[in-house]
């Protein structure tokens, strides 16, 4: 009853209304307001570039004042706003994208195509070492990328595009990007710019830098959930000494400081460009919520607390993380042989974080690793069953090394290499997009202290076609089958980690998990209403996660790495259009809804961790000079849990918004932003942390933005 409700709300608001983003498409007028539209090129979608029209997924694009209004410390929090897309939220200062339903391993967070190498895919605690203070662009694409990116992305890919090596000369000889930030919720405090600098007439320099620091957040009443503290009076219920009720009006231990800068250099012509840049991120953040024994979601609390195990009770525990990267980015625009255009991305980088309780150090992870990718572009063939073909082929490779030292250290030092050949091709044949594509992957992991040592092949492989009809309607369906072998953190955890207060287990045995899923797309760009409806069906052949097993182990709750047939199912809507227009100014409605439903088909229950039902919908009012904005987001209740997790209750938030430009000829804009504003309590349930951290309350921000 709730989805078809959903269904038939969305489609009586379809009756006027879309996206901003894809709103802005009804009009060839250039925006004022740099809104990207359903005709934007993604190029993380497609190693040709296709418009997100064409794309037979669901694609999202933040860029302009979109971007600005949802820029936050985290990308998880930036992101979630966008259809399909939600976070693992674990404080303020680690929260990574969860895409339909699928987090972690299986959605690579990317920077510049080429991953984030660090240990945010090992727990949720762990932040990826990207901040988006100096990004230029976030490209999300939802469901299977496995083809162009590794089996990791099963789930979809999220790319930061922020130019640290530039790619052209800007005009004029000079540009630069500035942000100027403040949130009141938690004194949040934001300085970031970055600058282009040609010299000469081939070489161009890049600089960038960013600082942000915020104190504990703050929430409208206690801390923990009604059940939590109901859970922990009831189990105190009789003893002499005060029963703990959690942290009231403040979240503590959620402060956070982020630092970072990059140097680049390239050489650009006619031909193309190469160049290389040299990064440094600095991250030390709180990791709230408590993570003592008889504190986490899934515990059976029947034991005895005199146990003698204390695992940072009272102590706060911080991630002080640091990363050196290096990256080479280069294209040709050359023809040789049957191509005409060569691509290159490789990174390198030293990661290490150490988890402090207290003064103390704990447990200390590092990462040294790289990643390279090279594409090589087809020319177009024409006459091909009478349509165009295009293409490209590449070939991918990456090495993990990763090691954790300490007491705690729940995972032994492995190495994984991962090599890939693939390949992508699509034809046109006048109304007609026919796709397909295939990649096979060698991956290894190794351990060599525990003498472990195993091999994974993975096959995947895509096809898809769409229709165009003359009037702006696309209708187009996608095949996918992927395989993912289980990584290193899947395979040996065995042992207490501090920060998330749970006892990991892996599973030696397990195998590839292979997915086969079918999306269905409906576009419309031009006329009223334009807007996209994407339908998607995956079902997991021994898909690996984590639960909670109610045992316990050193005072800790047990979460366990399992294999299960499993099946996900969900949509997301996204419709708008402009309701007025007067000259130069419009009112713009627009709407969204998402949901993604799972299985465990072995235990015939859901899965862990899962968004609910959720609707947004918003008006816009805009000129050349200033634009003003309210939406509300509506999340229903969670109820379909998995074995020993809660449920959570649904939020309805409002948040409002103006953007004001003050000069006709400058790029300079300030955006006044008001989150929650009834501080409505937001517990997620896609956090380990729901029952103890809830999302900040109301928060006032301002932005100041320049660019030339």
């Amino acid at each position: 009853m709730k989805v078809a409700w959903a269904a038939a709300t969305v489609a009586a608001l379809g009756g006027g209304v879309l996206v901003p983003g894809v709103a802005q498409a009804q009009t060839a007028e250039p925006d004022p307001h740099g809104r990207t539209g359903i005709e934007e090129i993604v190029i993380t979608a497609s190693p040709f570039g296709q418009r997100r029209f064409d794309v037979l997924q669901g694609t999202s694009v933040l860029a302009g004042e979109a971007l600005e209004r949802a820029l936050s410390a985290s990308i998880g929090e930036t992101l979630d706003r966008l259809p399909g897309v939600s976070q693992t939220a674990f404080g303020q200062g680690a929260s990574r994208p969860v895409i339909r339903g699928l987090g972690g391993d299986r959605v690579r967070v990317l920077v510049g195509g080429i991953g984030t190498i660090d240990a945010s895919s090992t727990s949720p605690d762990h932040a990826p070492a990207v901040d988006l203070a100096t990004a230029q662009r976030v490209e999300v694409v939802r469901g299977p990328a496995a083809l162009l990116y590794g089996s990791n992305a099963i789930g979809g890919v999220v790319n930061v595009l922020d130019g640290r090596v530039p790619m052209a000369r800007p005009e004029g000889g000079t540009s630069a990007l500035a942000r100027l930030g403040y949130g009141s919720n938690a004194n949040e405090r934001l300085a970031a710019a970055g600058v282009d600098q040609a010299l000469g007439d081939t070489l161009v320099l890049h600089a960038d830098g960013y600082y942000r620091k915020a104190d504990d957040f703050e929430v409208d009443g206690h801390a923990w959930s009604a059940a939590r503290r109901a859970e922990e009076a009831a189990e105190h219920a009789g003893h002499d000494h005060e029963i703990d009720q959690g942290p009231v009006g403040t979240v503590d231990n959620s402060d956070l400081e982020q630092k970072g800068g990059t140097l680049g250099l390239s050489a650009v012509g006619d031909w193309g460009f190469l160049g290389a840049s040299v990064g440094r991120t600095d991250s030390r953040y709180g990791i709230p919520g408590g993570h003592s024994h008889g504190h986490a979601e899934g515990e059976d609390h029947d034991h005895d607390h005199d146990h003698g195990h204390d695992h940072g009770e009272e102590e706060n525990v911080h991630i002080d993380l640091e990363q050196t990267r290096l990256d080479v980015i280069g294209e040709i625009d050359r023809d040789f042989l049957v191509f005409d255009s060569a691509r290159l991305r490789f990174g390198w980088a030293d990661y290490k974080h150490t988890e402090l309780e207290g003064d103390e150090v704990g447990t200390v992870f590092k990462n040294k690793g790289w990643e390279g990718r090279v594409e090589l572009v087809q020319r177009p063939i024409q006459g091909v069953l009478g349509g165009s073909l295009d293409g490209a082929s590449g070939v991918q490779a990456l090495r993990r090394d990763f090691r954790a030292d300490g007491e705690e250290a729940f995972v032994p030092p492995s190495v994984t290499e991962q090599y890939g050949l693939f390949t992508a091709q699509r034809l046109d044949i006048g109304p007609w997009a026919l796709e397909a594509g295939a990649r096979i992957e060698r991956q290894s992991v190794e351990a060599s202290g525990i003498g472990f040592d195993r091999d994974f092949t993975g096959l995947s492989l895509s096809g898809g076609a769409a229709y165009r009809f003359a009037d702006g309607w696309l209708l187009g369906a996608s095949l996918s089958r992927t395989e993912r072998a289980p990584n290193a953190e899947e395979l040996l955890s065995d042992g207490p980690h501090l920060a998330t207060g749970i006892y990991e287990v892996g599973d030696r045995t397990l195998d590839e998990e292979t997915a086969v899923g079918v999306e269905a797309t409906l576009k419309k760009t031009g006329g009223p209403v334009t807007g996209a409806i994407n339908i998607y069906r995956t079902d997991f052949d021994g898909f690996i996660y984590e639960a909670f097993t109610g045992a316990e182990e050193d005072g800790l709750p047990v979460a366990q790495y399992s294999a299960a047939d499993a099946r996900f199912w969900g949509f997301e809507v996204e419709l708008g259009t402009a309701v007025w227009r007067s000259g130069d100014q419009a009112v713009l409605l627009d709407a969204s809804a998402e949901y993604v439903r799972t299985r465990n088909k072995d235990l015939d229950e859901p899965l862990p961790r899962i968004p609910p039902l959720q609707l947004r919908g918003g008006v816009s009012y805009e000129t050349p000079v200033f634009a003003a904005r309210a939406e509300v987001v509506w999340a229903d209740d969670q109820d379909r849990t998995a074995s020993f997790e809660v449920p959570t209750d649904g939020y309805t938030v409002l948040n409002a918004s103006l953007d004001w430009h003050p000069f006709a000829d400058r790029d300079i804009s300030l955006l006044l932003e008001a989150r929650n504003l009834t501080d409505e309590e937001v517990r997620l349930s896609t956090s380990f942390l729901k029952d103890r951290v809830p999302q900040p309350g109301r928060d006032f921000r301002v932005l100041l933005r320049g660019a030339f």
